[in-house]
Parts: structure tokens; C-alpha cells; sequence
């Protein structure tokens, strides 16, 4: 018997999802063996990947931590056990930059089996029975926002990503510079625009996450309209929560679509497994696209591969959460591809939640991520 152990986060779509893939494959593979643990959403982004590879032979990993990854040589580096039509594939069907996302130093090293970015959800039911109107841009978002209906994810890392989406909304890319996230006058209009939207929503989204941010939309009639938030097909799919959720894309600002962050999750194997091939294997079956649109899908995961997203029979399935989402997704803001940007994430988060609950001024908070920024370049 061959036992594999795979860590994943605690959310349907993040376990339910391979725990599905898992069972599946040891029913066509007898004799294997493969059990999923799982941790916090919060723990699933802070975990050192060099303490998971000691542990766990898979593991359900985010796209930033890939460089260091590569450095440290904590994972497998997948080029070297697929086929290279099979890895061509996951690149063509790539949802926005996920499968490339996971690569570093000349190797893929995770395969994409699971894409998000922050979107916009909302409850048509209330939107109707309030005499609502969706907004299209962000003007109109915050009238809505002053109305009392609207509410988004303003837990740490979520407002650090919500900054970069506004850097780039105001028109400068974050992290394109050496010595700055952004220039100081930049940093700090996008710190003040997302203070001014924070200041109009419940005091509890600030330590809501997208997760909890979903079920309180779904579970109460509190808010209407959610204009940021990675988004979760689940909360889409009739059955799944009290409430269903329209998903789309975010408003405009200034005239342009706002771009989020791609997040999502991928499926690496442990350098120190002792069994590569079985774990190349499974990685492959649960990245296929059959499987994807398949079992994947309908054990609540939430598919890294585009045949899933453009799939009739999907979108019908979950209330059209990918066809109308997919425009976000593509022209997500990818976060850099360098060894020491967790180690800004992780200290620049709280930075920029002190100076949305007003802790701290946006020219503050500014000046601090800016010079954590040049710290972590040398990490």
C-alpha cells in the first residue's frame, strides 16, 4: 500500500475538492492510498512551504510563494516528471497568468488547479425588493455604499490587495520599481480611497475575510452588494447557502475596469516524498480538464483550468459565476515572482489595515510599505 498525505484549507471548494479527486483516484489506482488534512484560510497563505514539505507529500499551495520555493528547493519541479504536451496544455488553457504564476528559476513547480481574483457579488433578491441598481462604476458604488448595502473583505492581507488594485486603477502598477510598492503620492490616494470606502461599511468586515464575508451575505439580509472579495462559486450555486449570490466582474474607476489580484490555489508535491511518481500522477488526473469540469467541480472545487470556466453545463450549474467572472480573472494584476515578497505581505498587511481602521494616515501607512518594500527586495 502507498500512503500519501496532502494538506489543503479548510472551505469546500479547497478540500472537498481533492478529498473528491483523491477518492477517485484510488478507486482506478488500488493499493494507493491518499489522505487530505487541512488548515485555516489564513494559515493556508502564512505556512512555510519548507515545514509543509516535511510533513505532507501534496500540498495545496499559493502562488506567492512560489520564488522562494524554487530557491529553497522544498518542491518537485513538475517540467521534469510530465509530458511536455500535457504542461502545453495547462499553459493554453490557462485561467489569466495561474499556470505561470507557478513557475520560478526555469521550472513549473505547482500545476493551477484552482483560480480566483477579487469580484463582485451580490444578492439579486435584495437588490430588487430595495429597488437597487448594480453599480457600474465607483462613484456609484460608494452612493450604494452610503445607503447602508454594502459591505466587503477588509481582513489584513485582503485590504493589502485592494491597495495594489487602486495603485493601478490611479495609474501606476504596483512593484514595477526597485525602491517603492508605488510612488508615495499613488500609495497614499489608493489608502485614502479605500479608508473612504471602509469608513461607509460595518465595523465587522474588518476582520472578515472572503470567506466570511460570503456567509454573511448569504446567512443575513444585512448588505446587498459586495464590490470586492475573492470570489467563491459555491455561494453561486443553488443549495450550497441559505441565500445565492450573482457573481461579476468589479465597477469601473475612472472609466477603466478595476483589476484585482489573482489569487486561486495549485497542487505542488513535497521534494522529500519517497513516492514522486504516484504524487505526479494524482497531480496530473486532478489537473485534467475532464476532471476538472467533472468530479473537481462538482465536489465544490473551483477550476484552474478554462475548459471548466467556459463549460456550458458549469456556468448553468453555478448561476453563470465563471463566464461572467472570466473578464476579471484575465486581466488580473499578478503579484511579483521574487524570494522575499511573502515576507512583505506578511508585515505590510497590518500596516495597511491600521490605516483603513484609522490607526494610522494613508501618508504614514505610504511611507512605511515603501520602506518594507526596499527591505524585502534583499530577503
Amino acid at each position: 500500500m502507498i500512503e500519501l498525505k496532502g494538506i489543503a484549507w479548510n472551505h469546500s471548494r479547497g478540500f472537498v475538492s481533492v478529498v473528491a479527486t483523491a477518492q477517485r483516484f484510488e478507486e482506478l489506482n488500488p493499493g494507493i492510498s491518499i489522505t487530505w488534512e487541512k488548515r485555516s484560510l489564513q494559515a493556508f497563505a502564512d505556512a512555510p512551504l519548507e515545514k509543509l514539505a516535511e510533513s505532507y507529500d501534496l500540498i495545496v499551495m499559493d502562488h506567492p510563494h512560489t520564488a522562494l520555493a524554487a530557491r529553497e528547493k522544498v518542491l518537485l519541479p513538475l517540467d521534469q516528471h510530465l509530458p511536455e504536451e500535457f504542461l502545453a496544455d495547462q499553459a493554453e488553457n490557462s485561467v489569466g497568468a495561474s499556470h505561470t504564476s507557478y513557475a520560478s528559476a526555469g521550472h513549473q513547480w505547482t500545476l493551477a488547479t484552482d483560480a480566483a481574483c477579487p469580484i463582485a457579488t451580490w444578492r439579486p433578491d435584495l437588490m430588487e425588493e430595495r429597488g437597487l441598481e448594480l453599480p457600474e462604476n465607483w462613484e456609484e458604488m460608494l452612493e450604494l455604499a452610503r445607503q447602508g448595502q454594502v459591505g466587503l473583505s477588509l481582513f489584513p492581507v485582503d485590504v493589502l490587495m485592494h491597495t495594489y488594485s487602486l495603485c493601478e486603477a490611479l495609474g501606476e502598477a504596483p512593484f514595477r520599481g526597485e525602491t517603492a510598492l508605488a510612488s508615495s503620492a499613488t500609495l497614499t490616494a489608493a489608502l485614502r480611497h479605500l479608508r473612504e470606502l471602509a469608513a461607509l461599511c460595518q465595523e465587522r468586515f474588518f476582520e472578515m475575510n472572503p470567506i466570511r464575508t460570503a456567509e454573511f451575505m448569504t446567512q443575513t439580509d444585512e448588505i446587498a452588494y459586495c464590490p470586492l472579495g475573492y470570489g467563491y462559486s459555491n455561494y453561486s450555486r443553488r443549495g450550497y447557502a441559505r441565500a445565492l449570490l450573482k457573481a461579476g466582474c468589479p465597477v469601473l474607476f475612472e472609466d477603466r475596469p478595476l483589476r484585482t489580484v489573482l489569487g486561486g490555489a495549485g497542487l505542488a508535491v513535497s521534494a522529500r516524498t519517497r513516492h514522486i511518481q504516484t504524487c505526479v500522477d494524482y497531480a496530473r488526473f486532478t489537473a485534467e480538464p475532464a476532471i476538472q469540469r467533472g468530479i473537481y467541480f462538482e465536489a465544490g472545487g473551483q477550476p484552474g483550468h478554462r475548459s471548466a470556466w467556459t463549460d456550458a453545463r458549469v456556468n448553468a450549474a453555478s448561476n453563470d459565476f465563471f463566464k461572467d467572472t472570466l473578464p476579471a480573472l484575465d486581466n488580473a494584476l499578478v503579484r511579483p515572482p521574487y524570494p522575499g515578497y511573502m515576507y512583505f505581505q506578511d508585515r505590510a498587511s497590518p500596516i495597511a489595515h491600521e490605516c483603513v481602521t484609522g490607526k494610522i494616515s494613508p501618508a504614514m501607512a505610504a511611507e512605511k510599505l515603501n520602506s518594507l518594500y526596499r527591505e524585502s527586495k534583499s530577503k
